[in-house]
């Protein structure tokens, strides 16, 4: 698993009846692969993970493997609260044809030190699969610590981290204490240009959901060293980025990918449509910037 560059964590799809509509789902993969993202994540926070069956999974799974067709790896994110279902659910993402695994901490309990690096350990110990641990104390409120990653840098396929803590600094930090030990992907669409201009290796990012190719210039953009003309990207995509940071992302998100063409407003209960100001509120910040879309480079020609 080469973990850099750019990560779409993709919504699913669902259709009027509910169940999973493919066909949305497909137009969404391809506009990523055509972009030139560098692999796609299944079952983050925007793929509501926490609403889907496992047999769901099981079939997203299977179906985006296929689709891809090994042009980019499909990892599978790990949220469970229960060791044993984490090591279960890893034994199966590569019996589906998953490449590598995103991480997150037990849910529901509230794990100490010791427990959340035993239960890392377990899951790593019982797979062949690169993991990549998901660190958002933010939103799960368990901080993997650097005294953690002491300890998980042990397991050799603990590999990289989603670093979503919203501490800039922790980039510096984290290549201070173990140089290339592991690769640091941004996890917080605000702070991306800042975390890769401070050696991050890639982004795991969420507007690009709807902006692929904004997203993909961005990170190669600056990892040629290209700053200003990153900036100006940057700037222009500032505004629909703080939509990645609001409790209602998912619905927020996937209205711009309906207006972007490449999606649609359909979430599963409990979460509902946007209705109201609110929903007027987005159209507006999200039809203005399409609006004013910016003129992209050939980044596809670049080589970093």
């Amino acid at each position: 698993m080469n973990w850099k560059g750019v990560f779409p964590a993709v919504t699913t799809k669902f259709g009027e009846d509910d169940q999973l509509d493919y066909d949305l789902f497909d137009k969404n993969l391809q506009f990523q692969i055509a972009a030139g993202v560098d692999g796609i994540i299944l079952g983050g926070t925007l793929g509501e993970s926490s609403v889907l069956s496992l047999e769901e999974k099981g079939d997203l799974v299977k179906f985006t493997v296929e689709k891809v067709a090994g042009r980019v790896p499909v990892i599978l994110n790990i949220a469970e609260g229960a060791t044993r279902d984490a090591i279960e659910l890893a034994r199966l993402a590569e019996e589906w044809g998953a490449k590598g695994l995103m991480m997150l901490p037990p849910m529901r309990y509230k794990s100490d030190h010791r427990e959340t690096v035993e239960y890392f350990k377990a899951v790593a110990n019982s797979t062949s699969l690169p993991i990549m641990i998901y660190n958002n104390p933010v939103d799960y409120k368990i901080e993997v610590t650097l005294d953690m990653f002491k300890e998980l840098a042990a397991c050799e396929n603990i590999q990289a981290v989603k670093e979503s803590t919203r501490d800039l600094t922790n980039v510096t930090r984290m290549r201070n204490l173990f140089g290339d030990r592991f690769k640091i992907l941004c996890g917080v669409d605000t702070i991306a240009m800042e975390q890769l201009v401070m050696g991050a290796d890639g982004w795991v990012a969420g507007l690009v959901c709807a902006f692929p190719a904004e997203t993909v210039a961005i990170y190669k953009l600056v990892k040629a060293g290209r700053y200003e003309e990153a900036i100006k990207i940057y700037r222009w995509f500032m505004p629909l980025l703080e939509l990645d940071i609001h409790p209602k992302l998912v619905q927020y998100i996937k209205l711009a990918e309906a207006r972007a063409g490449i999606g649609s407003e359909a979430v599963r209960a409990p979460r509902l449509t946007l209705v109201g100001e609110e929903r007027e509120r987005l159209l507006t910040l999200i039809d203005g910037a399409i609006a004013v879309r910016p003129t992209l480079p050939d980044y596809h020609s670049i080589e970093i």
